[in-house]
């Protein structure tokens, strides 16, 4: 008879966390992946991505000039951005406070799986999208800001 190790079914990869945050993270599947379907906060991830969405999708049809879509680009961009800073914490948190939060029964275990390369090129990926996506969103908004101040000044020196 072989005693073989139990397979834990509740196991949460630091290294798909990461992966799943930089991937599907503006609509919530990393928050599904770690705390089930149930979790309240994953269900509200898409409603500003949704949003956002509109705000590209006005501008495709109504064209740059459109203010609507000026409010609501940005609110995507923000949400990109906050779920790449959730992609590179989970990938840099160690493998012990991981364990510790997310696989408790393997809390200070010798035998407890430790992430590798691949978080590693996650965090990487995440931090390279999240502050492009970031540092667009902040001159997207600043440009549409500055050209509706000139705008309104033009008219008020009519």
């Amino acid at each position: 008879m072989t005693n073989t190790p139990a397979i834990d079914l509740n196991y949460k990869s630091k290294t798909l966390a990461t992966w799943v945050t930089l991937i599907g993270g503006p609509v919530g599947l990393h928050r599904f992946y770690l705390h089930g379907f149930g979790d309240f906060w994953g269900w509200l991830h898409p409603i500003p991505t949704l949003i956002g969405a509109l705000g590209i999708h006005r501008v495709a049809e109504l064209g740059q000039d459109d203010k609507l879509s000026w409010l609501l680009i940005p609110i995507l961009g923000f949400m990109v951005a906050y779920t790449m800073l959730q992609a590179i914490v989970y990938g840099l948190m160690a493998d012990d406070k991981w364990h510790a939060r997310f696989n408790p029964s393997l809390r200070g275990s010798p035998d407890a799986p430790a992430s590798g390369w691949a978080a590693v090129i996650g965090v990487v990926l995440a931090l390279l999208l999240g502050a492009t996506v970031l540092m667009a969103t902040i001159a997207f908004s600043g440009q549409r800001y500055f050209e509706y101040q000139v705008d309104e000044a033009l008219k008020i020196s009519q």
